[in-house]
C-alpha cells in the first residue's frame, strides 16, 4: 500500500512540475495581458470607491423584484455572498485543475487571459453606466440614517487608492449594472465552452439563477440591475469572444504547448495545396494507390503499370 501511495506521489510531482514549466512558459509569452487585465480590475475598484464619494441617500426606488421576493434581512444578507463565494472559488480550482488531474483540456495562463479580457469588457460598460446616473443605494449600510452610505473626502491620495475588503463589501452607488453577476455569468459562460462535465454546466446555470434571486431578495441591488446583467454580460462575452484568436484545446498526448503561428499557418497551406485534410505522408501514399508518382524534377507524370 506504501509502495503504491508513494508511486502516485511521485506521480502527481512529476504532472505538477510539467505542468508548472509549461505554464510558466505560457506567462511568460503573455505577462502583459495578465498584468493588463488585473490592473483593470484595480481601476474598476477605485472607480467604485469614487461612486461611494458622491453617493447620497434617499428613498428607494419602487421595484417589482422587492415586491415579489420577500426580504432576507440584515441578518441573512450573508446568504448571497456565500453562493457568490463558492461560484468565484469554484471556477479558480477548475482553471487549476491541469496541474493534478490527468485530463488536461485547457492551459490555465490562456484562460484567464480570456476571462480577464471578458471582465475589463464589461466592467468598463459599467464604469460608464453607474457614472451616468448615480441611484440611492438599496442595501441596507446605503440607506438613509447610515453612516456608511456616503463616505467622508479623503485626507489624502493614498486613503482614496489604497482599496479595504470592507470598502468592497460596504459600497454604494455603484448599482447598474451588478458586479457580482458580471464575475458569475463570466465564469459559467467560460465553463460552458471548455468545461467537460454537462451536470456540472447545468447546475452552474441554476446556481447562477438562484444568485440572481439572492441578490435581490438581499436588496443589494435593484432588478434592473441583475436584468441588465445578464443580457449585457452574455452579449459582450459573445462578441469579444469571436474577436479572440481560438483557443487551443489540448488532449492527452497532445504537444505541451501549442503550435506557434508560424507553424499552424504551414501546416494549413499544405492542407490547402494538397486537398487532404490529413498527414501529407498519407496523400503522397494514396497518390502512389492511383498509379501516378509526382516528378518534381521535370514536372512529369509517370504511368505505374499494374505487375510491373
Amino acid at each position: 500500500m506504501s509502495l503504491y501511495i508513494g508511486r502516485e506521489t511521485s506521480k502527481l510531482w512529476k504532472r505538477i512540475s510539467a505542468e508548472t514549466t509549461t505554464e510558466v512558459n505560457l506567462l511568460a509569452e503573455n505577462w502583459k495581458y495578465v498584468l493588463g487585465g488585473l490592473i483593470c480590475q484595480y481601476m474598476h475598484g477605485l472607480a467604485a470607491r469614487g461612486v461611494h464619494y458622491i453617493h447620497r441617500p434617499g428613498p428607494t426606488l419602487q421595484d417589482t423584484g422587492f415586491l415579489l421576493l420577500p426580504e432576507l434581512g440584515e441578518e441573512r444578507a450573508y446568504v448571497s455572498e456565500t453562493v457568490f463565494t463558492f461560484i468565484f472559488l469554484s471556477f479558480i480550482l477548475w482553471t487549476f485543475h491541469p496541474f493534478v488531474f490527468k485530463t488536461k483540456k485547457i492551459y490555465t495562463v490562456l484562460i484567464w487571459c480570456r476571462v480577464l479580457s471578458f471582465l475589463v469588457a464589461c466592467q468598463f460598460l459599467r464604469v460608464l453606466t453607474f457614472y451616468s446616473t448615480q441611484l440611492p443605494g438599496p442595501n441596507y449600510h446605503c440607506r438613509e440614517g447610515s453612516r456608511l452610505a456616503t463616505l467622508p473626502r479623503p485626507d489624502n491620495p493614498l486613503e482614496f487608492l489604497l482599496i479595504m475588503p470592507r470598502g468592497v463589501l460596504y459600497g454604494c452607488g455603484d448599482l447598474i449594472f451588478s458586479s457580482h453577476m458580471i464575475f458569475s455569468l463570466v465564469f459559467v459562460r467560460t465553463y460552458q465552452k471548455y468545461g467537460t462535465r454537462r451536470f456540472i454546466k447545468q447546475c452552474a446555470w441554476l446556481t447562477v439563477v438562484i444568485q440572481s434571486l439572492l441578490i435581490i431578495a438581499s436588496r443589494k441591488h435593484y432588478t434592473v440591475d441583475v436584468v441588465v446583467a445578464w443580457y449585457t454580460v452574455n452579449l459582450v462575452v459573445f462578441f469579444v469572444d469571436r474577436k479572440l484568436a481560438d483557443m487551443p484545446e489540448r488532449n492527452i498526448g497532445a504537444p505541451i504547448l501549442p503550435l506557434s503561428k508560424d507553424v499552424r499557418m504551414k501546416e494549413e497551406n499544405t492542407k490547402l495545396v494538397n486537398g487532404n485534410p490529413g498527414d501529407p505522408v498519407d496523400w503522397r501514399l494514396r497518390n502512389q494507390a492511383n498509379g501516378k508518382v509526382n516528378e518534381d524534377s521535370n514536372g512529369l507524370h509517370v504511368d505505374v503499370l499494374d505487375g510491373v
